[in-house]
């Protein structure tokens, strides 16, 4: 389950449907939002077009699903949540 959210537009976007954040991006983002609310592990999020995998360097160890061009959802995992959800440009 989705616990919080490090970026306030993403935050919206998943209470509201609504947000700053490029319309396009709207269906990408939220398919994968309902995704990771329903994973109970990290691997759960290993999807095809996901491009699921950890990034190096941080710890608490940080995820990232691709969403399009270099924009990714970034997030970490403890006891069955996502945690601290990001949507950043991080390459």
């Amino acid at each position: 389950m989705i616990r919080s959210f490090a970026h306030k537009e993403l935050k919206a976007l998943w209470e509201t449907g609504k947000s700053r954040i490029d319309k396009r991006l709207h269906g990408r983002l939220m398919r994968r939002l309902d995704a990771l609310n329903a994973a109970t592990r990290p691997e759960d999020m290993n999807l095809p077009g996901f491009n699921f995998h950890a990034l190096g360097g941080y710890h608490p160890t940080r995820y990232t699903v691709h969403v399009n061009g270099p924009w990714c959802v970034t997030f970490t995992f403890e006891d069955g949540d996502a945690h601290v959800l990001d949507f950043e440009q991080y390459h």
